[in-house]
């Protein structure tokens, strides 16, 4: 017996729909999981076995094989832990499916059952929304991250067992999402407002504000560069429901997310060190993950001491400056990241300058 169930993986900041197929066969033990798994999906055998041991099933005998399709896109994270040990269950005839209802599965387990949190459930639910799945089912941890998410159903579980039980009698009604979101800026601790002086400065870093403007500052140590930039946020136009999405989807991939944390509200400020490697600034490596220009988006990217950044990341810096998204290429592939931030920085005058 064969089954196949819906699942997700990313690639940069956008989802990918994965089908997950589980086949016992007879046999010597095995358990074999293919189509492109990174180590981490890879690992998942070991915390799927004792996951459905721990929460009181039985682990069958036999060759299991997994199939994650397509097979052509590389699978990265530990959310499918989730749909390998259901589709296990399923296919060992311990759960029987109320309904022939088509759920997506995502979350990761722990030696004991447990649904943990995971990387990347909001742009994993999105992608689902847009092959028109409406029936979802996460960790419990990722419900706020997934509250502003309207017209379909989510299931959020803390263990294995709560999820078999729900499947074979689906006495649960899914999370009422009552948001309403609201354009507003958060009250910051650094606050524009707080500036004394400064006031050709700070009519400048208005104008850029208002206007997307970028800006380079230049003054001598101390004289507020670093103190004004950083207080910028907190007169720029606050951000609207689609930028707050994208921005939110970005952090949640990235592993940036609080705990319990919703939709970013507030404009992302990155300030990233003069000594940060290229890959760190516009992104890529390994897994093609986001770089400091795209964690910026719908922000600001302000570089302090500019002239102390190499000179091979200030050329980088072109391509997203005028395009307003980077496009990375590696052996693994080949991603489009948004990167539309305002560009600040600041330097200082030469020493000679200084002592005069």
């Amino acid at each position: 017996m064969t089954i196949s169930l819906k699942s997700a993986t990313f690639n940069g900041i956008d989802g990918h729909i994965i089908e997950v197929e589980i086949d016992i066969t007879p046999g010597m033990p095995s358990f074999t999981i293919v189509g492109l798994p990174d180590i981490s999906i890879k690992e998942a055998k070991e915390r799927v076995r004792s996951a459905i041991i721990n929460s009181e099933f039985k682990f069958p005998l036999g060759r299991i094989t997994v199939n994650l399709a397509p097979a052509n896109i590389k699978k990265v994270g530990s959310l499918l832990d989730l749909p390998i040990a259901i589709g296990i269950l399923i296919v060992s005839e311990q759960i029987l499916l109320k309904s022939n209802k088509e759920y997506m599965f995502i979350g990761e387990l722990s030696l004991n059952g447990e649904i943990r949190r995971i990387n990347g459930a909001l742009t994993s639910v999105l992608a689902g929304i847009d092959e028109n799945i409406k029936e979802f089912i996460i960790p419990e941890e990722n419900v706020v991250e997934c509250s502003s998410i309207k017209n379909v159903n989510i299931f959020s579980f803390s263990n294995l067992d709560q999820v078999v039980k729900y499947l074979t009698y689906e006495d649960l009604k899914p999370i009422n999402s009552s948001y309403a979101y609201e354009e507003i800026t958060e009250s910051s601790i650094e606050d524009f407002k707080d500036v004394a002086g400064h006031e050709t400065t700070k009519r400048a870093l208005a104008i850029a504000a208002a206007g997307y403007h970028n800006v380079i500052l230049q003054g001598p140590p101390g004289s507020g560069k670093t103190m004004l930039a950083k207080r910028i946020n907190s007169i720029m136009p606050p951000l609207t429901f689609e930028e707050a999405l994208e921005v939110t989807k970005i952090y949640s991939v990235s592993g940036l997310l609080k705990k319990n944390e919703g939709l970013i509200t507030n404009r992302p400020f990155r300030n990233p060190h003069h000594n940060s490697t290229p890959i760190s600034i516009v992104g890529g490596g390994r897994d093609l993950k986001p770089g400091e220009i795209t964690l910026a988006h719908n922000g600001v990217l302000f570089l302090d001491e500019l002239l102390e950044f190499d000179k091979k990341i200030l050329d980088l810096l072109r391509e997203p400056l005028e395009n307003k998204e980077i496009n990375i290429t590696r052996n693994s592939g080949f991603i489009t990241l948004p990167s539309n931030f305002l560009f600040i920085a600041s330097y200082n005058p030469c020493r000679l300058r200084c002592q005069v």
